[in-house]
């Protein structure tokens, strides 16, 4: 496995080693003492699975108490997956990074607690599945709106057209209103 820093240090790229040959391929998904030194924990409470048709954009999501540390991965199509500082003590509040994961690519994205995340399904049908450090919490799930103009995403849309979005995500607040971290 090679891991790679973004622009945003603590959010890594991760690319695997695949061993393919007439039989098919072979890959490490996770590998937790390769992961450990990284800065990955090696326990994660919560897997999910999300399935999205193209076009839908969905986040930019976080929680304000037990905040999730995530590690995303395309299991089937392709996505521009998205991650957004929002701790107010890092130089890097605000900034966001971005990287295109798909089943092509085999490539999985580290997304640390304090981390707003939010992707866009770019194939007929995008299937993620995601490692969380600790369990899904309602009353405690925040979204930053997409298109924040302060955080400026440049989010690859297809034929410039607006994505579809939950309700939820929908209504989501700017950085300037959002509950962030200190």
């Amino acid at each position: 496995m090679i891991f790679t820093q973004t622009e945003l240090p603590e959010v890594i790229l991760i690319s695997p080693e695949v061993f393919s040959d007439e039989r098919g391929a072979f890959w490490e998904v996770h590998h937790q003492n390769k992961y450990a030194e990284h800065g990955i924990p090696d326990t994660f409470l919560q897997d999910n699975q999300s399935i999205s048709r193209r076009s839908v954009l969905r986040g930019l999501h976080y929680q304000v108490v037990h905040p999730q540390g995530k590690l995303v991965r395309v299991v089937q199509g392709r996505v521009f997956d998205v991650a957004v500082d929002i701790r107010k003590s890092s130089p890097n509040f605000g900034r966001w990074v971005g990287c295109f994961l798909s089943s092509r690519n085999k490539q999985q994205l580290w997304i640390p607690p304090g981390f707003a995340h939010g992707f866009y399904s770019l194939s007929r049908w995008a299937h993620l599945s995601y490692k969380n450090t600790e369990l899904y919490s309602s009353e405690h799930d925040r979204t930053l709106l997409w298109n924040d103009p302060r955080l400026g995403i440049e989010w690859p849309l297809i034929d410039g057209k607006p994505p579809f979005l939950s309700e939820k995500d929908a209504n989501a607040v700017t950085l300037d209103k959002a509950e962030v971290f200190d």
